[in-house]
């Protein structure tokens, strides 16, 4: 498995220059094809005349839609210039999540921004929480101020769940190419510790029979939050990547409640490969 085409989701009013340098690391590294792409509509007010007065907001409001898609088309081609031997651009006078979610059929991963709004306009922007429930491709959250991949050292946040075992699968070219993988599971209170030991012995284990070294860490549970106990074990290895499941139980409890995969779209300083 390797990763033959990447897509870099960019956004208008976003920075993406983040998300530019690491998706053209990404297709370099791997030869890969590399495509961008981007959507945005006209958010229409909720009041305004009717006739030519709103027919000519109508025409202007689309244009400038229309010019800053060209303006991200222009970063996209200026960043991947040397980057792969086949750049794409695809965009769009639509939904951004609809079409990138038709888009993602192309791709082997996907490359977006992180740290968006719970709620965020649906006009100009799709939110990494929508991607990666909805694309069936592994998606790369890339935080504003990474300036480059560093997957020398990958953590792998395990959870004997679906979404887990399919994120490691998916990260496997990035775990390959990586110097040091760890493989952590947070315990809970009533957890018996040996028995979490198992899973991620089981997991290094099958990393190794495909061609990746790992180490398994199961640290003592504490008082604090998983997603509190899983940063202080990504800075102890120095991990500059975690790999992980997404949402494992119900989006609705995810939001209202936050938990691991929201810390890990939002607050991060990390990149991060999630997987639902």
């Amino acid at each position: 498995m390797t990763y033959a085409t990447v897509m870099v989701s960019l956004a208008l009013d976003q920075p993406n220059n983040a998300r530019l340098e690491v998706a053209g690391e990404l297709a370099e590294r791997f030869e890969a094809d590399i495509v961008g792409i981007a959507a945005a509509r006209f958010a229409p007010p909720l009041y305004f005349a009717d006739g030519i007065a709103a027919q000519r907001l109508i025409d202007q409001e689309e244009g400038s839609v229309k010019r800053r898609l060209a303006d991200l088309e222009a970063q996209f081609r200026a960043a991947t210039r040397t980057r792969s031997a086949r750049a794409e651009w695809r965009s769009a006078m639509d939904f951004p999540a609809r079409y990138v979610l038709a888009q993602a059929r192309c791709a082997d991963i996907i490359v977006s921004g992180g740290q968006s709004p719970v709620f965020s306009d649906a006009f100009s922007l799709v939110s990494p929480r929508d991607l990666v429930m909805q694309t069936g491709r592994p998606l790369l959250v890339v935080p504003d101020r990474i300036n480059w991949l560093d997957s020398r050292s990958v953590l792998v946040a395990w959870k004997d769940t679906p979404e887990a075992r399919r994120a490691v699968a998916d990260a496997l070219p990035l775990l390959r190419k990586a110097r040091d993988v760890v493989i952590a599971e947070i315990p809970e209170k009533d957890d018996d510790r040996s028995a979490v030991m198992t899973h991620v012995s089981d997991v290094a284990a099958w990393l190794a029979r495909h061609g990746v070294t790992a180490t398994a860490r199961v640290p003592e549970a504490g008082n604090e939050t998983a997603a509190v106990q899983l940063e202080r074990v990504a800075d102890d290895v120095g991990a500059g990547l975690i790999v992980a499941g997404a949402y494992g139980h119900s989006r609705f409890r995810e939001l209202v409640l936050g938990g691991v995969t929201e810390y890990l779209v939002t607050q991060t300083a990390r990149c991060v490969l999630l997987s639902h």
